[in-house]
Order: C-alpha cells, then structure tokens, then sequence
C-alpha cells in the first residue's frame, strides 16, 4: 500500500480524470478499504478541494467548482501543453490577459520537475502578428470572462457598442462564440434587434449588468463558427487586409475550389463553375502573378492597372520561356 501523501496525490489524480467517480472503483484503484477512501477524502476537503459525495448503493465521489482555486496535478503532456498556451497568452498583443499569463507562466515553471522545466526552457514560443496585422485596442480580461461566462449560460448579453451609443438603449444579442482574427477579439453572436448574425468586436463592448435571461442556441449558418467567421470577414472585405494593390477577376473555377486556396482574398460565386476573386498584393505584376497560380481561364475586371500588369507579366513570362540565342 502506498504512503498516505502518495495515496492522496493519487486519489486527486483520479477525481480529476473523470466526472463521477463510484467509490468501489476507487477502492479497486488504490488497492485500499472504503472506509480509507472516505477517511482520504476527507483530507483532500480539508486542504481546500471541493468533494462532493454521492448517494447510491456503493456512493461515489465528485471534484467539484469551489470558491477558490486549489492545487492542481497535472501529467507531463499536460503540463508541456499549459505552458505552451501561456507562453502565446503572454506574447499576443492586445489581448488583456499578457501580463497575467507571464505570471502564470512563471509560477508553473518554478514548480516543474526538472526533466520537464529543461524541455519547456528550450521550447520558446511567440505569437507573432502578420504585418498587415491592424493594433488592436487591448481587452480588458474581465470582458472576456464575461463574454465567454454568457456563452457557455446561453444567457443574453446587454452592452454599449461602440464610442457613440450616447443616449440609445442597449443592445441585446445572443452569445455563442468568442473569437480572435486578424489580432483582435471577437464575439459571434445573434443579434435580437436586428434578428440576424453579427460580429462584434470585444474591446469597443461596454457590458451591462445583469444579463438577459437564458435562451436555446441557434445553428450558425453552414454549423461551422471558423467557416462563418471566414465568410463574415471576407464579405466585409476585411479578408485582403490595406493592400496598396488591389484587384478582382473572373476565373472558370467554381467559387469552392477557389476558396479554398485562397484564405487571403474574397470569393464570390459569378454563375455555374465561374467566380469573382478579389486579391491584393504589394505591386500590380505581383498581383497578377496570384492571380496566374490558378489554372484557369481569366478575365480582368478591374483596375486597369491589373490589365496591364498581365500584359507585363505575359511579356516577362515569354522572353523567359524563349530558347537561349
């Protein structure tokens, strides 16, 4: 029989691997009595852990939320796993949770082993924003608790959007998934004023307290929130970022396979097998030449600029494919 701080240690492993645990079960586990099972988890409760017992013909046992948070156990993937998130938590710009997660992240490496401190010290990860990134205005923390605390109680939010609410009353729409984008955060949600899907952005929401009741949550359209955040942002035209070149084109592919290969761009059916492709680059025969990777039939829509890129990428394009004199 183990010692009693490893059977502790263990027991607490347990209960943090499964919901319901039935106390048999975690007799049979520990190779130990019932009655020591109830005497272990006694002084689990009394270090802070929050068990609940059940009721039943052999009881059981549950860890359940508490007031405050106890130690945690962790296993070795599950460590490496926690500090690669706040490692991106503490290095992503703008999201009001960096100086936290660096907290965070300094009190689990002081209590790492060894083996695992030396691994997660070679292992250095950065979030690193694209260049056509836009700054984002940090989000307080608190938001986003909030935010996500509504989305997993399907209750109504109410807040403020924006800097020129003035005197209006508050919006009222349905959570269902905080996002980050191009830097920034995100709420999905059914607007109930306007009765239709919007995006908000966390950092320009001022929440009102309380919030509204709860409701049953809707299907998003297609069921995927990435596919719909994708297709939201590509319709806004936010997808091509502040490109100085800018184009769109017609090409004989159908509007799914080009989507496919191009996350950059915005994609828009223009009849059967046919759609409209609007891309930016950094120079017109660059654009162009995006355009080009497609193995398709094009047609130029505009700006005249982009037409005459083709015709300089054609001419470009045929001296390097004529035999050396």
């Amino acid at each position: 029989m183990p010692k009693t701080s490893a059977r502790l240690l263990a027991l607490l492993s347990l209960l943090q691997t499964r919901r319901d645990w039935p106390g048999t079960l975690l007799a049979d586990r520990l190779e130990v009595s019932l009655r020591t099972v109830r005497r272990d988890v006694d002084r689990l409760r009394e270090l802070g852990y929050p068990i609940a017992a059940m009721k039943g013909p052999d009881g059981g046992y549950r860890l359940s939320a508490g007031t405050e948070l106890p130690p945690l156990l962790f296993d070795d993937e599950q460590a490496v796993a926690l500090t690669v998130a706040l490692q991106l938590a503490a290095t992503t710009p703008g999201n009001g949770l960096a100086e936290a997660a660096a907290r965070a992240l300094a009190t689990v490496r002081q209590v790492l082993p060894s083996r695992l401190r030396h691994r997660i010290s070679a292992m250095q990860v950065t979030a690193v924003e694209p260049p056509t990134t836009r700054p984002a205005a940090p989000v307080d923390g608190a938001v986003l608790l909030a935010l996500s605390a509504a989305v997993h109680a399907h209750e109504v939010l109410r807040f403020d959007y924006g800097a020129d609410h003035g005197d209006a009353p508050p919006r009222r729409a349905e959570p269902h998934h905080v996002i980050t984008w191009n830097g920034r955060w995100y709420l999905v949600a059914w607007d109930l004023d306007r009765a239709d899907w919007r995006t908000f952005r966390a950092d320009r929401m001022l929440l009102r307290t309380p919030n509204g009741p709860r409701f049953t949550p809707r299907e998003l359209p297609g069921g995927d929130v990435a596919g719909h955040v994708i297709g939201t942002f590509r319709g806004s035209g936010d997808a091509t970022g502040d490109w100085p070149c800018q184009g769109t084109v017609v090409l004989d592919l159908p509007a799914a396979t080009v989507a496919t290969y191009s996350r950059d761009g915005v994609v828009e059916e223009a009849g059967p097998g046919r759609c409209r492709l609007t891309l930016g680059s950094w120079s017109w025969p660059g654009l162009a030449a995006a355009f080009a990777r497609f193995d398709a039939d094009i047609e130029v829509v505009g700006p005249p600029e982009l037409a005459g890129a083709f015709g300089h990428l054609a001419r470009r394009l045929a001296r390097a494919a004529a035999p050396p004199p």
